[in-house]
């Protein structure tokens, strides 16, 4: 998670507020299509960076695909936490509700 002033963290929702406050006005000049472009742009160097084992560029590009992601999200007026809460809820799998998930490989 980033780390609000002071080194404290930011949890999901206040990430995607900081994005909004930063980036919303220039996101929606671009629009859904363009950010979503530059989004999958992001995926595609942390794709690089996997492949290639380039340690010192995992953790920025991963950072760069939450921030896309976040800026997506906003556009389209999804809150991130409560759609990873409904997909992946805390108690355990969506599926099997075991902790850890207890679904066949192929599920």
């Amino acid at each position: 998670m980033p780390e609000r002033a002071g080194g404290t963290r930011l949890n999901i929702a206040e990430f995607q507020a900081h994005i909004a406050r930063l980036y919303l006005d220039k996101d929606r000049a671009r629009g859904v299509p363009a950010t979503f472009l530059w989004f999958m742009e992001e995926v595609g160097e942390l794709a690089e960076a996997v492949r290639r084992d380039e340690r010192a560029s995992l953790a920025e590009e991963m950072a760069d695909v939450a921030a896309w992601l976040a800026s997506l999200a906003n556009l389209l007026d999804i809150d991130l936490t409560a759609a990873i809460a409904a997909k992946y809820p805390p108690g355990g799998c969506a599926r099997c509700g075991q902790m850890p998930c207890a679904c066949p490989e192929a599920a």
